[in-house]
C-alpha cells in the first residue's frame, strides 16, 4: 500500500508540475522558452504514463492473486 501511496504523490506532483509550465507557456514569447516548456512537460507527462501503467499492473496482479 505504501508503494501505490508514493507513486499517487509522485504523481500529483508531476501534474503540479504540468501545472505550472503551462501557465508559463501561456506567458512565454520567444521561442526557446516555448520549446524549453514543452519538452518539460513531455518529459513530465511520459512520466505520468509510466507511473499510470505501474499502478495498473499492480491492481492487475493483485486481483488475480486474490482470485488464485
Amino acid at each position: 500500500m505504501r508503494d501505490q501511496r508514493t507513486t499517487i504523490l509522485w504523481m500529483k506532483d508531476l501534474i503540479d508540475h504540468l501545472a505550472r509550465c503551462h501557465e508559463q507557456l501561456e506567458g512565454a514569447g520567444d521561442g526557446s522558452s516555448v520549446q524549453f516548456l514543452a519538452e518539460a512537460m513531455l518529459v513530465d507527462l511520459s512520466e505520468c504514463r509510466r507511473l499510470c501503467e505501474h499502478l495498473r499492473r499492480r491492481q492487475h496482479r493483485e486481483a488475480l492473486c486474490a482470485t488464485a
